[in-house]
C-alpha cells in the first residue's frame, strides 16, 4: 500500500506535485517513510536521485531563487526542523505558466515535500527561528552552473508571508522586515537580475 497522497500539478503549473507521506505514530512516537521509489514510479513519477543536501539557517534567511542552466535538476524538497515558505517558478520555455509560480509552506508538523521537474527556479524563506532543510536531486551540483532571479521580482510576484518591505528596484534586502526580524540574504543573491532581464528579450 502507497505510503504518499499527491496533489499534481499543483497550483495549476504542469509537473509540479505535492507529496505528503503517511504518518504512523502510537505511545512512543511516529514513524514516516519519507521516501519510497516504488511508490513513486508506481504513481508515474519516475526520477533517480544522485545527491541529498541539508541546509541550516535562521529565522528571516531567504535563498533563492536559484536554478542550473546546463545541467537542470529535479528536486525532492522538505523540512525537518521549522518551517519554510517554499516557492518554485516555472522557467520551462513553451511552457503554459512560464514565469508562474506555487508557493507553499512545509513544516517540521505537516511534513509535506514538494516536487519540482526540471526547468524551475527555486527559493525558500525560513519563518522559524531556524530551520532544517532537505532536498533530493536528480544531477550532481555544477558550481560553474549557476544561474538565478531576484527573489522580489514584481513580474513574477511572490507573496512572502509574514514579509514587510517595498521593492527598491533590485534585489536588496534592505528595508525588509519577516516577523520583526531582518531579512538575510547572500552577497551572490543580492545580485541576482529580474525575470525580465534574465529571460525576455
Amino acid at each position: 500500500m502507497a505510503q504518499i497522497q499527491i496533489e499534481r500539478d499543483a497550483g495549476g503549473i504542469e509537473g509540479l506535485c505535492v507529496i505528503t507521506p503517511a504518518v504512523h505514530g502510537d505511545d512512543r512516537g511516529t514513524f514516516v517513510e519519507t521516501y519510497n521509489r516504488r511508490d513513486m514510479e508506481e504513481a508515474g513519477l519516475h526520477y533517480t536521485f544522485v545527491q541529498d543536501n541539508q541546509s541550516s539557517s535562521v529565522k528571516g534567511v531567504l535563498r533563492g531563487l536559484h536554478f542550473q542552466k546546463r545541467y537542470p535538476q529535479a528536486k525532492l524538497v522538505r523540512v525537518i526542523r521549522g518551517a519554510v515558505y517554499d516557492a518554485a517558478v516555472d522557467l520551462r520555455k513553451g511552457s503554459a505558466t512560464f514565469g508562474r509560480y506555487f508557493g507553499i509552506l512545509l513544516t517540521e508538523e505537516n511534513r509535506k515535500q514538494i516536487l519540482i521537474p526540471k526547468g524551475f527556479a527555486h527559493g525558500f524563506l525560513v519563518l522559524s527561528d531556524r530551520a532544517e532543510f532537505c532536498y533530493k536531486c536528480d544531477d550532481f551540483y555544477h558550481a560553474d552552473d549557476e544561474g538565478g532571479v531576484a527573489w522580489n521580482d514584481p513580474d513574477i510576484g511572490i507573496d512572502w508571508p509574514e514579509m514587510t518591505g517595498a521593492y527598491p528596484g533590485d534585489a536588496s534586502p534592505e528595508g525588509y522586515r519577516v516577523d520583526g526580524a531582518p531579512l538575510i540574504l547572500s552577497d551572490k543573491d543580492r545580485g541576482l537580475p529580474v525575470f525580465r532581464d534574465a529571460f525576455i528579450p
